[in-house]
């Protein structure tokens, strides 16, 4: 027990050294602020997947994951396009979707933010416009930010919020 004791007085505490500062919690500190500026409340968000390959569902099912936490941040997901502030929407609308995505932007209460994520989202991707898709959100309902990549990482999608919200207008 002391040779133990003696070790760990000549040795000292032995660590490593911090990380260095991550940008992405920049965006996280900035998206909270904005959002508690902007609502002065919860963020509600209601995903809608039109038809993707799932892969943009998985970076945001990652973005209410330990390390990104979102809900920390006052920003929450539900259920019902009823309660929702904001659609985050998915892959090229196929047709079977159209109509529901619409059904969805209409039961959405005004002021409504709608984001498209990925790159099918965005332009349609590699499905294009076809008989069974009809490519880009924006096709079918008003887009007001855009968020490409295949998939986007969790970071890009939290920083499409926040460029949401940035546009958004305050007070009634």
């Amino acid at each position: 027990m002391l040779k133990t004791l003696k070790q760990i007085a000549v040795t000292g505490i032995v660590t490593e050294a911090p990380p260095a500062t991550d940008e992405d919690l920049r965006v996280r500190e900035a998206l909270d602020r904005h959002v508690r500026e902007v609502l002065g409340r919860a963020l509600c968000i209601r995903a809608v997947d039109a038809g993707s390959c799932n892969g943009c569902e998985l970076e945001i099912h990652a973005v209410n994951n330990p390390i990104y936490s979102i809900e920390s941040l006052g920003i929450r997901f539900v259920a019902s396009p009823r309660h929702a502030d904001m659609l985050l929407v998915t892959g090229p609308v196929s047709r079977h979707m159209e109509v529901a995505l619409r059904r969805t932007y209409d039961a959405t209460p005004e002021p409504k933010l709608v984001v498209a994520i990925g790159d099918c989202g965005v332009c349609g991707g590699i499905f294009g416009e076809s008989y069974a898709s009809c490519g880009a959100v924006a096709n079918v309902i008003p887009v007001d930010v855009v968020v490409p990549g295949c998939p986007p990482t969790p970071a890009r999608i939290m920083a499409g919020i926040l460029t949401a919200l940035s546009g958004k207008k305050q007070g009634p």
